[in-house]
């Protein structure tokens, strides 16, 4: 399974950081300082500690799904016929592979899994699931939700 992270003590100059470049990842170190009433250089220090401890694991770009013809999102949920630790891991590694499933999550639930699955149309989407999704390893059952609107998306 995936380690749980390891908990970093943060102050509020560490959360008004993390919340200033949540919003806009590309500002500039010197603009970072200002946002958060903080000289450029131990502004630097804290940035840098929190990239190392993995508090910040990233930058990246937010893109417009629709603009690359990827505006079809369906939920799916999954049930494993095997829940033991070596199945579960092998369906872990397995899903990884998959570009179409932006997010999977572990369910506490009557099924094991829901991901998230993202592709050009509902046709496209028949097609991952069949051929991709319901041959991971110990897929016993597939269930899908199709998403009509998204009203809020935590992706930018």
């Amino acid at each position: 399974m995936t380690k749980a992270p390891r908990s970093v003590e943060l102050d509020d100059l560490d959360r008004k950081i993390v919340a200033v470049l949540r919003a806009d990842g590309r500002i500039t170190v010197t603009d970072l300082a200002k946002a958060v009433g903080m000289s450029k250089t131990p502004c630097q220090v804290r940035l840098r500690r929190l990239t190392e401890s993995g508090v910040i694991r990233g930058f990246r770009a937010v893109v417009d799904p629709a603009a690359l013809g990827l505006d079809h999102v369906a939920f799916a949920e999954v049930k494993l016929s095997d829940t033991r630790e070596t199945a579960l891991l092998e369906f872990n590694r397995a899903v990884q592979r998959i570009p179409e499933v932006e997010e999977c999550h572990m369910i506490a639930s009557s099924f094991d899994y829901l991901l998230k699955v993202r592709t050009a149309d509902i046709r496209r989407y028949r097609v991952v699931l069949g051929e991709k999704i319901s041959s991971l390893p110990h897929v016993s059952s597939t269930s899908t939700f199709v998403a009509m609107e998204t009203v809020k998306d935590g992706g930018g």
